[in-house]
């Protein structure tokens, strides 16, 4: 025990005293323990590599609107563009809150879905954000209430104030995209019809026809006050899906529900629209968040501002978390899988870039890791404008592929 606290010790001080010396083995030995300790070091190690033939590319192809960052496998930033612009990362904004997920989350865990009872006529169903929760769920559930002369039931919820994150705009809630996020939402509240008020009739009629003698009495909880739930056994509870599949939604398909429930679940935020925990999680590791704002963690709002070189930065560190091929793994795929499958089909880029796309009006951004012989090269481009021009930024990552390595 006491060898491997020096052991600890002895690395930590190696990495406060040389740090380009650690950046050679966490590039080339990939030690375990020293990656762990890199990963959650509150520091990141890295340095500029003049790339004269990267800079010419992104000099002769981009306008002010773009951003670009471009960081080689080992860590040295090989070229950039405005790369300290605050801009707005659309989806790319899901890299972060999916990754602060993980880390809060073992792989094979689930949200629940809980029937609860307090006393012999008291009933509670809370939930947790289960983006694939629906009716045969909810009857499986509460077909565990059992007949009482008077049965109360209680919708666990959170305030109507907290269903869009600040920066919604009111013509995004009116898509599937936009939908609200609540605790319990059947099929994600994609469907306007399906709301929190349409589940309270479907419950209330379920139970008057299940007990035609009983007085049903039903109504909604605050979320906020369950602390005064004390005595309170669960009677029954659904699963979700894997918090890996959950967040390969997240990622590949760009699921803005998902991505919003599973975060306020990992940072204990139902209650509340603050993204603070998110920024400070990043901070904690070292990373450049002065002059950004996070107002969700889907990318939706129009508040969120973030730079490319954070994305580098970010995603480089990523890769010496324990969690990175499970991270990687939700990522769209270029050519094959989620947002990115119908780019460059059955061509040299198909299968070698694992990303994120982002889309709003006025933005486009697109980030991940680019392999090229086998080693990632880690790309971030966003574009903030009134003339978007997507097929400009697959271009540059095509040319980026393309182009030797300096």
């Amino acid at each position: 025990m006491i060898k491997k606290i020096y052991s600890f010790f002895l690395i930590v001080l190696v990495l406060v005293t040389s740090p380009f010396l650690i950046r050679y083995l966490l590039a080339n030995e990939k030690i375990t323990i020293l990656n762990s300790i890199y990963f959650n070091f509150p520091g990141i190690i890295t340095k500029n590599k003049k790339c004269p033939s990267y800079d010419a590319l992104l000099k002769q192809k981009l306008d002010d609107s773009f951003s670009v960052s471009i960081i080689n496998n080992k860590g040295e930033i090989i070229s950039s563009y405005n790369d300290e612009v605050p801009r707005l990362p659309a989806s790319n904004q899901k890299l972060f809150s999916s990754a602060y997920v993980l880390s809060k989350y073992k792989l094979n865990s689930n949200l629940k879905t809980s029937l609860l009872k307090k006393n012999k006529n008291n009933y509670y169903l809370k939930g947790q954000g289960d983006p694939d929760l629906n009716y045969e769920h909810i009857i499986e559930l509460i077909s565990n209430v059992k007949e009482n002369k008077i049965i109360n039931f209680n919708i666990v919820e959170i305030d109507s104030k907290l269903y869009w994150p600040n920066g919604w705009t009111n013509t995004d809630k009116l898509y599937e995209y936009g939908s609200p996020i609540t605790s319990l939402a059947i099929e994600s509240n994609h469907n306007k019809y399906e709301d929190i008020y349409a589940l309270k009739n479907f419950i209330k009629n379920y139970l008057k026809n299940k007990f035609p003698n009983s007085k049903v009495y039903i109504d909604f909880f605050d979320s906020e006050k369950t602390f005064y739930l004390k005595d309170i056994s669960e009677v029954n509870k659904i699963y979700s899906t894997p918090i890996l599949s959950l967040l390969t939604l997240t990622n590949s398909e760009s699921h803005n529900f998902t991505a919003e429930s599973l975060f306020k679940n990992a940072s204990n935020t139902w209650n509340d629209n603050d993204y603070i925990k998110l920024k400070k999680w990043l901070e904690n590791k070292g990373l450049p968040v002065t002059n950004t704002y996070f107002a969700d963690a889907s990318g939706l709002s129009r508040k969120n501002k973030i730079t490319t070189k954070l994305v580098v930065l970010f995603l480089d560190k990523m890769r010496y978390s324990n969690d990175f091929q499970a991270y990687q793994s939700s990522l769209a795929i270029m050519g094959v899988r989620g947002t990115l499958a119908k780019r460059f089909v059955n061509s040299e880029l198909s299968g070698k870039f694992f990303g994120k796309t982002g889309t709003l009006s006025n933005v486009f951004a697109l980030s991940g890791f680019l392999y090229k012989n086998e080693k990632p090269i880690i790309v971030s481009i966003i574009q903030n404008s009134n003339n978007i021009d997507k097929e400009k930024t697959f271009k540059l990552l095509n040319d980026v592929y393309h182009l030797k390595s300096c």
